[in-house]
């Protein structure tokens, strides 16, 4: 038995005072779809204009990835995940939005016309674990369940004060439809 890679390892270990890990420097759709099926969620890959575009869907509402930086044509440094919810009856107020951005941190959500987009980046520059890009998924997965929480919760208390304008809230969570890619 050859144990001169062990302790090789073990000397890198001692050295730099951390263990040895593959660290992911960039990330294919291939990775990607790997760690939203072990946060629990199918994923369809389609491809499309030679790149593959990766959908899923999580508390019955899909969500998509968006690639960032390219290393290669199937290698990204950073990619978004990205949740657009079409809002009906016009515009969402803007305290649901300032409300969210006040007590959440790792998802952002922005206006776009009848959309409300919630979104969250992946970065993996300058190495990773495959365990992080699992846990991501799963931050995720939690960040979209909190979303779809609070708009539902933000609609009903304003209908107890009532504040008509801001029962729209609840109509995006109850309708909330992806937009097509």
């Amino acid at each position: 038995m050859n144990n001169t890679s062990t302790t090789t390892t073990q000397a890198n270990e001692l050295a730099t005072g951390a263990p040895h890990l593959d660290l992911l420097d960039a990330v294919t759709p291939e990775q990607v779809s790997d760690a939203i099926k072990t946060a629990g969620a199918a994923v369809t890959a389609i491809e499309q204009d030679g790149v593959v575009r990766l959908h899923s869907a999580s508390h019955g509402i899909g969500f998509q990835v968006l690639w960032g930086n390219p290393v290669t044509t199937t290698q990204f440094t950073d990619f978004t995940l990205s949740c657009p919810l079409r809002v009906q009856g016009g515009t969402l107020p803007d305290a649901v939005l300032a409300s969210w951005h006040r007590t959440k941190r790792f998802a952002r959500v922005a206006q776009h016309g009848d959309f409300v987009v919630l979104e969250m980046d992946v970065v993996v520059a300058g190495g990773v674990s495959p365990a992080y890009l699992a846990f991501a998924m799963r931050l995720w997965m939690q960040m979209m369940g909190e979303f779809f929480l609070h708009l539902r919760n933000y609609g009903p208390a304003a209908e107890t004060r009532g504040d008509a304008a801001n029962t729209e809230a609840g109509a995006v969570a109850a309708q909330g439809e992806p937009a097509a890619a």
